[in-house]
């Protein structure tokens, strides 16, 4: 992937990090893109050929400026990952509106943010393209304790299989890896008794190792996947089985 201009959002920790490593050490040019700068930067330090850049994906504004800058100063970007969520589990009747905008606004909204700001360059590129988005298996299969989490993520879900139908014209890819519960600090900071449940429920008896749901999303990004769109993959160590 050496010819490639990767964006990767929450690229700072977790699997929006391993992606971008992974991506990076393929030869694809990466920019790491996450509200936590500091962290996208120390992810830049530890492969050559990845950009950290600021962003907010909920705010528009900062998702469009974010568009301009790589667009300007590194090129066309052949392939969006959207990596970027948070969480808090919990009763779905002790939520809270401003709960429920701010999971919306990071887990949905987003990721349409990030696709309506750099698929117009893509289309007009006339190369193609990938965007992989990271969903959950919550949205597919539901979860409790994560009932508008889950809502958003099926969101991902139906508006990538929408997407992939309307960018197929333009030889642009869409996809979605919805992962298990995986070994990132989003899944550490929830609670103890859910955290040992689910574990106890994965017949692999473990959680997914970042790099595992990495390599889904790099399948996707490469020229592999060249005739796979509108598909849902759940990497769960067999939690789910969903059809």
């Amino acid at each position: 992937m050496t010819d490639r201009i990767a964006v990767v959002t929450g690229a700072a920790s977790g699997i929006g990090r391993a992606v971008a490593l992974g991506l990076a050490r393929t030869g694809a040019r990466v920019v790491a893109a996450d509200l936590d700068l500091d962290g996208a930067t120390a992810v830049s330090r530890e492969v050559d050929g990845i950009t950290p850049l600021a962003v907010d994906v909920a705010d528009p504004d900062s998702v469009t400026a974010l568009a301009g800058q790589v667009a300007t100063d590194i090129g066309t970007t052949n392939v969006l990952v959207n990596c970027a969520g948070w969480d808090r589990t919990g009763k779905f009747l002790d939520s809270t509106p401003d709960f429920a905008d701010k999971v919306v606004g990071i887990n949905y909204l987003g990721q349409v943010h990030m696709c309506r700001a750099f698929l117009p360059g893509m289309v007009e590129a006339g190369e193609g393209g990938k965007v992989v988005n990271v969903a959950s298996d919550a949205g597919r299969v539901g979860s409790s304790g994560e009932t508008i989490y889950a809502g958003a993520k099926g969101g991902v879900i139906a508006m990538s299989k929408s997407l992939a139908r309307e960018m197929a014209r333009h030889a642009i890819n869409v996809n979605v890896v919805c992962p298990g519960p995986t070994d990132t600090p989003l899944f550490a900071a929830q609670d103890e008794r859910l955290k040992e449940a689910l574990i106890r429920a994965i017949p692999f008896r473990r959680l997914a190792k970042p790099e595992e749901v990495a390599d889904a999303v790099l399948f996707f990004a490469s020229d592999a996947a060249s005739y796979v769109t509108g598909q849902v993959l759940s990497v769960s160590g067999g939690l789910t089985m969903a059809g």
